[in-house]
């Protein structure tokens, strides 16, 4: 089992956990990322991110997701794939406890991300990959044929019902208030699109 010493643990490769994955490694702690998934978070499964600071066209979330980890790892932070299990904190040290090993670690950073939030319907989990999808730009191409109805009424559903446009014949946006709660710029793009 590995049991390795850290000045500093982030748990977490989305963009907040890669930020502090950054300062950490410039500042030449000896610093470790755990991620589970895909360093880059659920940045990844966008299409186009357009309101990132320094990309005025907006880049693929793949391509920034891999930049960013281009510039930590050049910066020499240590980054594993692996599911964080258990921590305990202790007066001097933290322990982080992970399917790939034990790390011990000064300080302990959490930059968990978040998950898709899910309907929560009986059949949900039954039909995932079978007309239930959470992520427009993965699967949009399997419903070129047929409406799609995404839920929500924040700024992720509308992205997606906007990629999902460009794909199918009709979006039909649900909602459970009278008004969304997108951006504006968001509301704008949706409202001037005809197939929604």
């Amino acid at each position: 089992m590995i049991n390795l010493n850290y000045e500093v643990v982030i748990i977490g490769g989305g963009p907040a956990g890669l930020t502090a994955g950054l300062y950490a490694s410039r500042a030449r702690l000896n610093s470790l990322l755990i991620e589970k998934g895909l360093v880059g978070g659920q940045i990844v499964n966008a299409e186009l991110v357009d309101n990132y600071p320094g990309f005025p066209e907006g880049i693929n979330g793949f391509e920034l997701g891999q930049l960013m980890h281009q510039q930590v790892t050049k910066y020499g932070l240590n980054i594993i794939m692996a599911e964080v299990t258990g921590i305990e904190v202790g007066e001097e040290q933290k322990e982080v406890k992970t399917t790939e090993g034990h790390f011990v670690a000064q300080a302990v950073i959490i930059a968990s991300g978040s998950e898709r939030r899910k309907l929560d319907v009986p059949v949900e989990e039954k039909f995932t990959g079978k007309g239930v999808s959470y992520c427009a730009t993965c699967d949009a191409a399997f419903f070129r044929e047929v409406p799609v109805a995404p839920v929500g009424g924040g700024d992720a559903a509308i992205t997606e019902a906007l990629h999902l446009a460009k794909f199918v014949p009709k979006v039909i946006v649900i909602h459970r208030r009278d008004q969304l709660r997108a951006s504006r710029i968001l509301q704008e793009k949706a409202f001037s699109e005809i197939k929604i």
